[in-house]
């Protein structure tokens, strides 16, 4: 996602005033923001064509994606119609939800079907500027220590019954008793009910990514005390206030929503239902979005691109994502627990050519851990990038000289997976390692890495907001939630400067705190940034009004289907 180097987050500075952010008119898409949480941004990528606001709302047979001229902004074309109520949008996905206990979870099968039953104080938009949402508006004290949050009037769950203060009290407070992989890390000293509609936050210091985080998925509001049922028993039929509401579920298979008739933004959703069918192969998903058995899929492969944008029934939506494609290490294994090993690799792979061969153009090459859209991101970093001298000469300093065999881990059904890994295995040839590529079915690939039972995979990493803490500390903290993202990395001098830049106010000094920790975790090389993938997706032409956020979600209350 190429977007401006600016930060993107109305960020409390110690010395700035306070900030205040005014709330979306209710049945209005529109959304009006004081100055402060307000910015334009002119996204570039050449030879990718992208839309700014990651909204395709087309009719006919006109692609979403309209390239862009030198010297200017992508197209957006929107329908003059007005919204039709009613219908059944299936969507595609190659990952089914496995639990909607949005404090345990993290991967994306989850995390886009929590998203549509739970909503947060406030949320993010498609350039990733954050916007109030349960909240009306937010304030911080002049020390920046006290948050003072209002409820917007009249929300409701989807049982009819009103949200409360204390049912965020006690989301917030059960998200911080769980921990989970997406952690609240701001360092809450209290969280207080005050009146009818203010919610009051109190932190022990400064802490900058505090808003954004309070944007992500995992800080979803529920019914204190979960409407008095059991944990099993709640989470089966979940009670939230987003747009829709489980109907039915098979764990690990299809799930069926139906519109939440409480929904506080009036007239919406449009749709009546929802349906995620799981469909695991790529190809399978071009083929029943052609044969009209899906309205919209999940995810394009590059490869895909053009076809489907030859076809006149279709729509296809390129736009910037947070996500970064990558090789990832376990520094448990013997072989990559090796520093040198790591770094051999790094400069084996020629990652220009890697990209070339895999993204027909839709995404580019990566150098760092935090995609260029992400405040803090330095385009400056050795990434230890082709170098086939360096890379014997590091495979020489190491414990394995004379090269070594491994097992690369891959989830199959992902043609640029495939493609990615049969290219690393050429490659590594070159400096001794022998590469056995291991492709296995999805729900089993994240049960091995998560289990640390690998030696490296290709995956990819999302930042869930527009800050870099989240992403560095995803990967590289310790402490984060999922132990470098299960690689095993701990660098202390890395670890201390992500808690240094948890602190700092936006700003010069904190942009070199986060220069120092890409260029750190570089040189370590516990991961391989590859590329920086677009969002791609598909859908008929009588889809409209898909908002694709950055993370690879899509909001779903705006949508409709003509006739």
């Amino acid at each position: 996602m190429l977007l401006s180097r600016s930060a993107l987050l109305p960020i409390w500075h110690p010395r700035g005033p306070a900030l205040l952010c005014a709330a979306p008119t209710e049945g209005s898409t529109d959304v009006t923001l004081t100055s402060a949480c307000t910015s334009t941004k002119t996204i570039r990528r050449t030879g990718v064509a992208v839309l700014t606001a990651g909204v395709f709302v087309l009719s006919g047979c006109t692609s979403s994606s309209t390239p862009e001229r030198e010297g200017t902004a992508a197209d957006t074309t929107a329908t003059t119609a007005a919204p039709t109520p009613g219908g059944t949008l299936t969507f595609a996905r190659t990952q089914s939800p496995t639990s909607l206990d949005l404090h345990t979870e993290i991967t994306a099968n989850n995390a886009f079907a929590i998203d549509k039953i739970f909503e947060p104080l406030l949320s993010f938009n498609a350039q990733g500027e954050i916007e109030p949402w349960l909240a009306s508006e937010y304030s911080p004290s002049e020390d920046g220590l006290v948050w003072t949050f209002t409820l917007r009037p009249g929300v409701r769950f989807s049982t009819g019954d009103l949200v409360t203060p204390e049912d965020v009290v006690y989301s917030l407070n059960r998200h911080i008793e769980v921990g989970g992989p997406l952690p609240l890390d701001a360092p809450i000293t209290s969280i207080e009910a005050s009146g009818t509609d203010t919610v009051v936050i109190t932190l022990s210091e400064p802490y900058t990514p505090f808003i954004a985080e309070l944007a992500g998925f995992s800080n979803g509001i529920l019914p204190a005390d979960l409407g008095g049922v059991d944990e099993a028993t709640f989470f089966k039929n979940p009670v939230g206030t987003g747009p829709f509401v489980v109907d039915e579920w098979t764990e690990g298979g299809d799930i069926s929503f139906t519109k939440n008739v409480n929904y506080w933004q009036d007239g919406k959703p449009y749709l009546d239902e929802l349906v995620y069918k799981l469909v695991q192969d790529d190809n399978q998903l071009v083929a029943q979005l052609q044969s009209r058995q899906v309205d919209v899929i999940d995810s394009v492969a590059s490869a895909n691109v053009a076809t489907l944008e030859g076809n006149s029934s279709l729509t296809v939506s390129t736009t910037p994502s947070w996500v970064v494609e990558e090789i990832f290490f376990n520094t448990l294994d013997e072989h990559f627990a090796d520093r040198d090993v790591r770094r051999a690799v790094s400069y084996a792979l020629d990652r220009e050519g890697i990209v070339a061969a895999t993204s027909f153009g839709t995404a580019e090459v990566a150098g760092s851990v935090l995609p260029p859209s992400v405040p803090g991101y330095d385009a400056t970093i050795d990434s230890l990038s082709y170098d086939l001298a360096g890379a014997k000469a590091s495979i020489a300093a190491s414990a394995y000289p004379d090269g070594f065999s491994t097992k690369l881990l891959v989830a199959s059904g992902n043609t640029l997976r495939a493609q990615e890994a049969q290219i690393v295995q050429a490659q590594l040839a070159e400096i001794g390692i022998t590469v056995e590529i291991e492709s296995i079915d999805l729900a089993a690939f994240r049960e091995r890495f998560r289990a640390f039972d690998y030696s490296f995979m290709i995956n990819s990493a999302t930042s869930d907001v527009a800050d870099p803490n989240g992403i560095v500390s995803f990967q590289a903290d310790p402490e984060g939630g999922t132990n470098g993202y299960w690689t095993h990395y701990n660098n202390p001098e890395v670890t201390a400067l992500i808690a240094q830049g948890r602190t700092l106010p936006d700003g010069a000094e904190r942009t070199a705190v986060y220069s120092e920790i890409q260029a750190t975790i570089a040189g370590d090389a516990p991961f391989i940034p590859l590329s920086y993938p677009s969002n791609i997706k598909a859908s008929q032409a009588t889809v409209q009004g898909l908002t694709v956020l950055p993370n690879g979600s899509v909001r779903l209350q705006d949508t409709w289907l003509t006739k």
